[in-house]
């Protein structure tokens, strides 16, 4: 298994976002996220109780508090399916007395009855981390759990009652406090359709400040916290997914599977090239008559067994009694139809098909063979453009095309030899057209 099925199991297994934030963005690019087709953006309302109280040790400089009223909005970008950028308002009031007597049974005797705040608003700018997606059964997720944090200001006015006087003053007559405060939160949040979610959470505010209920008793007081109940609804188009709800094991599980997929189809492809090479091979290396020349190259099949060829499979003559050698005259109309063959011999750009323009003067040079029994020789030349050993096996090829043609029309296979010699044997400069153009030619040489 390689090392990104590894992180990303982890990922599975201990439903962390981090680590699956960073494997899936630096190892094989953001599979967790696609960019513009999620939802992105959602607001939420909410409401729930307000409480002068944190349960990280911190309270308010009465005996007892009491739960207020709050109610709350915001506005929520997503950036990742695990982490999204929250702005948050919340409003309410906050209260609390002395009625409740001290540890040792004692009353709290303090100048001060009860308090309370108007919390006319409160704004902050948090980072939401969805710390796991959970669902066991199926690949679509139903509860997420995430936590906040960030930083904000309040604005708010306190009213206290005095003992003995009764009835509530303002705490700062001239007008409301404004203070800086850290919010930490969590929270579960439900997937109730695409376009609408369930949102319980709970936020303790950390003030920067002991104004908060309008009197000081000590350091490491005025917390309040905020218990709510609200919904979120994502903006954007209908057929588009939350980008938040994105679920890590069915993405996991469709990659995997389109892997699997995409390796299976290599597999057929290599397999079905494997085969067709060992068709070329074998069909390179096929010798039916077993004369040593293979049948793809044989131009002489069926030949008897035992009995010695050429290199085109074609037999050679047997060996006879040496005779006498006839001295072979070459008329001046025999060279006039060998120079006619050589100016009227073109082939196809590049290949050893020779032109049908070609066929007469050939015709004639394979009648005086027939009829006079001269020997030939075709040496095939090319220019020095292109591969060496490509040149080599082209001028080959178009000596042995001449020398079938003149077989083809009746000419003695064993009275003509082909040779190849590439762009070995130039006549001209290679470095212009015209000698490149001389350079490639099939030379006749009767005797």
């Amino acid at each position: 298994m390689k090392n990104t099925s590894l992180i990303r199991a982890a990922c599975v297994l201990a439903l962390s976002t981090p680590l699956c934030s960073i494997a899936q963005t630096t190892v094989n690019g953001p599979i967790f996220t696609n960019g513009p087709g999620y939802k992105r953006w959602s607001v939420g309302v909410n409401g729930g109780l307000l409480a002068p109280v944190a349960p990280t040790g911190g309270s308010n400089d009465f005996t007892k508090w009491k739960a207020k009223v709050g109610y709350g909005a915001y506005v929520k970008w997503q950036i990742l399916h695990s982490l999204g950028i929250r702005a948050d308002f919340i409003g309410g009031k906050l209260a609390g007395n002395n009625d409740r007597k001290l540890g040792n049974e004692k009353e709290p005797n303090r100048r001060l009855n009860s308090f309370e705040t108007n919390l006319k608003w409160s704004t902050s700018l948090n980072a939401v981390i969805n710390l796991a997606t959970i669902n066991w059964m199926y690949r679509k997720n139903a509860l997420q759990i995430y936590v906040s944090g960030g930083a904000g200001l309040a604005g708010y006015s306190p009213k206290v009652s005095r003992q003995m006087e009764g009835g509530l003053t303002e705490y700062k007559p001239n007008g409301s406090i404004t203070e800086f405060y850290v919010p930490i939160g969590a929270g579960l949040k439900f997937k109730l359709t695409e376009a609408i979610n369930l949102d319980l959470g709970y936020t303790m505010h950390y003030v920067d400040g002991d104004n908060l209920d309008g009197f000081y008793l000590g350091q490491n007081k005025d917390k309040y916290s905020y218990g709510y109940a609200g919904v979120e609804f994502p903006l954007g188009p209908k057929n588009k997914p939350q980008l938040n709800w994105q679920n890590p094991a069915k993405v996991m599980y469709d990659e995997l599977q389109a892997q699997k997929a995409n390796l299976q189809r290599e597999l057929e492809t290599s397999r079905a090239e494997n085969n067709r090479l060992t068709g070329e091979v074998n069909k390179l290396t096929a010798d039916a008559d077993a004369d040593g020349v293979s049948d793809y190259f044989d131009k002489c099949p069926g030949t008897a067994s035992g009995n010695k060829v050429d290199g085109s499979g074609c037999e050679l003559p047997k060996a006879t009694e040496p005779k006498v050698p006839t001295q072979v005259v070459i008329t001046d109309e025999d060279r006039r139809i060998v120079r006619n063959a050589i100016q009227d011999l073109e082939f196809e750009t590049g290949k050893s098909s020779i032109k049908p323009g070609s066929y007469g003067a050939l015709n004639q040079l394979a009648e005086l063979l027939r009829n006079r029994g001269f020997s030939l020789k075709l040496g095939g030349h090319t220019d020095n453009v292109g591969n060496s050993t490509k040149n080599m096996a082209l001028s080959k090829d178009r000596a042995e095309s001449v020398k079938q043609y003149l077989v083809d029309q009746g000419a003695n296979p064993s009275k003509i030899e082909a040779v190849g010699y590439g762009s070995t044997q130039p006549v001209a400069s290679n470095k212009t057209k015209a000698g490149r153009q001389k350079n490639r030619r099939v030379e006749f040489t009767i005797y």
